[in-house]
């Protein structure tokens, strides 16, 4: 299996009312469709239809994407059988699902920025450590 095309179709951001009080952050993904779509450069993919939303709750703001993700499946026909169903193998399910989370995540935070928005992700920081204790991540090397 081969990822080999993204789009997004629709990015929206909006900001209802200004933050007060306690807040949720909530992120779904939804793959609203899978169709079979012919490539002049690739042949027969399969093609991920997607809707990713970040919701701040209560009903502060909301961040929704929808787009594509094209798949060169080695079982496409199995694919599409499972869809039927609604089912989508793990091994299918997962690297699709963590690709789209990581275009559309990096997207979220610069617009969670330009919304003055919380980071819906917790992003790493430094800490002060005394000079004479080793961090965690440091070796400790004697040459």
């Amino acid at each position: 299996m081969r990822i080999i095309g993204f789009n997004f179709k629709e990015i929206k951001a909006e900001r209802k009312k200004d933050i007060k009080g306690s807040l949720k952050i909530k992120s779904g993904l939804n793959i609203e469709g899978i169709e079979k779509e012919n490539l002049d450069i690739a042949g027969d993919v399969l093609k991920f239809n997607f809707e990713y939303k970040i919701t701040f709750e209560p009903d502060f703001a909301e961040i929704k994407f929808k787009g594509f993700v094209l798949l060169s499946p080695d079982d496409a026909k199995q694919i599409l059988k499972d869809w039927k169903k609604k089912k989508i193998a793990d091994a299918i399910r997962l690297p699709v699902f963590n690709f789209i989370m990581n275009k559309c995540d990096i997207k979220a935070l610069q617009l969670e920025e330009d919304f003055a928005l919380p980071h819906h992700v917790p992003l790493p920081h430094l800490t002060n450590q005394p000079s004479d204790t080793p961090s965690k991540n440091q070796a400790n090397y004697t040459g």
